[in-house]
């Protein structure tokens, strides 16, 4: 074969630090997901869905094979800290958490990790979205 093909489909979720509820904004985080997706697109990405809750996000797209996980998730926290920083004298001690959940997603699995992702608006703000994603990944594998 004379060209290189990947199909890697990557759920990755993060919160902001202490999970402090600075995106209560519906109107910031929509601003912020559209600035994530193109910082997607800028790597080669293909965001597929990004939203969240006040106080994380969730991200799926399909992973570029040119760049690292650690690179690029770097860049999606980087770029709409800054953002959201300019936004105003109440978010200017905005921060993320330093660490990050990145799961493969089988594409048998896309639509349902879709849906996770569009019902995560509505669980409950004490969740621990991280231990919950872990939790799924055995059955979402497969596996009992």
């Amino acid at each position: 074969m004379s060209q290189t093909l990947s199909n890697v489909l990557i759920h990755f979720v993060y919160s902001t630090k202490h999970r402090q509820t600075w995106l209560k904004d519906q109107q910031v985080r929509d601003e912020m997901y559209a600035i994530m997706g193109k910082i997607l697109q800028d790597f080669d990405c293909h965001p597929i869905l990004i939203n969240g809750v006040e106080d994380h996000v969730h991200v799926l797209c399909d992973f570029t094979r040119n760049y690292t996980i650690k690179k690029v998730v770097g860049e999606l926290k980087t770029g709409p800290s800054k953002w959201i920083k300019s936004q105003g004298a109440s978010y200017r001690d905005f921060q993320w958490q330093s660490g990050y959940g990145a799961f493969s997603v089988s594409q048998s699995m896309k639509a349902s990790t879709g849906r996770l992702h569009s019902e995560s608006k509505k669980a409950p703000p004490k969740v621990d979205v991280s231990r919950r994603a872990s939790l799924a990944l055995p059955v979402a594998r497969g596996r009992d």
